[in-house]
């Protein structure tokens, strides 16, 4: 396919019925005890997820994503008992980076979405907050827009709170708009995944939280090799495709983190490579673009190692994997780093060339949706509606609480 087809790809042919009584609006207690579609050989069957440590290839590297979910959600009241304002924290503004922006003291700036904006034009709103015991007071003044979203100042009136501590205080989990119900105190565990640790996503990797303790373990039992990067998830994530074309969609761009040392296991790897989630494959995917650009250019700038939507569609294959992932390790030797960072706007697509994995785990996505367009591309174009139809004709939950798959070349 050229450039042209696949951004003339109808968003319209990755539609199905979903049914509002389909969305799982919780997950189930035993999380392991839901349902997997397994996907070989262009076979479907269907399992529990906690049969996937035998279902794995033997000696498989596990990927998965050690994002963790922020409390993003801050609702404001104008004074005067005025209209509640919300304010969604999407990603830092200054300072940049995610672990310094958390530990901040006194001021921060994030780009933010803004509910009920058309109310808050000016001034500065407050927030009351309890940090164990002490009085907080927490402010926003709203500052240069972009696009559908703001940059919003946050000051504080104590040198000795965080950032990180007046969000785990007084925010709120940003559970998907689509499970049409209000955050619940179950949530703070119900979306993070058994092994997040690094805050900042908006947006839980989703088809980790079937994982537990016993279910990792059993891999590990098993010599399945488990590794972690880094992708904060964007509310992005959950942007519906609005063009009738693919080619009218921007992508999000997301932060990703890599060490070092997963980048030498994954040049070296012989055995299959299984990411956990879209966010993992969006990730090591990346990877291989991120070696092509540094490959051609090694002194690229920050701003030249993000890799675009439409950029594994124009520069095709010219190296292999492994050179790619050296070019990239070459790279941090020179700058003296263990850990790669950088951006991706990636959109994985129907006839998009898979560089570094050999399989996914994933949970089912909504319709016409760019986390469908992914698992299209990988299946092959008419085996995802087989996989949907199956899963469909056999009860499973959907979305982000819902059931899982497994799907293997």
């Amino acid at each position: 396919m050229t450039i042209d087809d696949i951004r003339n790809i109808k968003i319209e042919d990755f539609n199905y019925p979903l049914p509002d009584e389909r969305i799982a609006k919780h997950p189930l207690e035993q999380r392991e005890q839901c349902k997997l579609l397994l996907y070989r050989n262009s076979e479907i069957s269907e399992h529990r997820f906690a049969d996937v440590p035998a279902l794995l290839p033997e000696h498989s590297m596990l990927v998965y994503n050690n994002t963790r979910v922020i409390n993003a959600r801050l609702r404001f009241r104008k004074p005067g008992g005025g209209a509640v304002i919300e304010i969604f924290c999407l990603e830092p503004v200054m300072p940049r980076d995610y672990a310094q922006i958390f530990q901040t003291t006194q001021s921060c700036t994030w780009l933010c979405f803004v509910g009920n904006s058309k109310r808050w034009k000016s001034g500065e709103l407050s927030l009351a907050v309890d940090i164990n015991g002490s009085a907080v007071t927490l402010s926003a003044l709203r500052g240069e827009r972009r696009g559908n979203a703001f940059e919003i100042i946050f000051t504080w009136n104590n040198a000795e709170v965080t950032f990180a501590s007046i969000l785990d205080a007084v925010g709120e989990i940003p559970i998907p708009p689509y499970l049409n119900r209000s955050t619940e105190p179950g949530d703070s565990t119900d979306y993070q995944t058994v092994y997040s640790h690094i805050d900042g996503s908006v947006a839980a990797p989703t088809a980790g939280l079937h994982f537990t303790d016993s279910v990792l373990a059993e891999c590990d039992s098993r010599g399945i090799v488990r590794r972690e990067l880094t992708l904060h998830v964007g509310a992005g994530t959950f942007q519906p495709v609005k063009s009738e074309t693919i080619g009218g969609h921007d992508m999000h761009t997301e932060f990703i983190s890599v060490s070092r040392s997963l980048l030498v296991e994954l040049r070296d790897a012989s055995a299959p490579i299984i990411a956990v989630g879209t966010t993992s494959v969006r990730t090591l995917e990346s990877l291989y673009y991120i070696g092509v650009i540094l490959h051609d250019n090694p002194d690229a700038s920050e701003q030249e190692l993000c890799v675009g939507q439409w950029m594994p569609y124009t520069v095709g294959s010219p190296i292999s994997t492994p050179q790619a992932l050296q070019a990239i390790i070459d790279y941090l030797d020179r700058i003296q780093s263990d850990t790669y960072i950088g951006s991706t706007q990636i959109m994985i697509a129907p006839s998009f060339q898979f560089h570094v994995i050999s399989g996914m785990i994933t949970n089912f996505h909504q319709p016409q949706s760019t986390l469908l367009l992914l698992v299209s591309a990988f299946v092959g174009d008419g085996n995802w509606r087989r996989i949907y139809d199956f899963a469909l004709s056999h009860d499973f939950r959907f979305l982000s609480y819902g059931d899982g798959s497994l799907l293997l070349r």
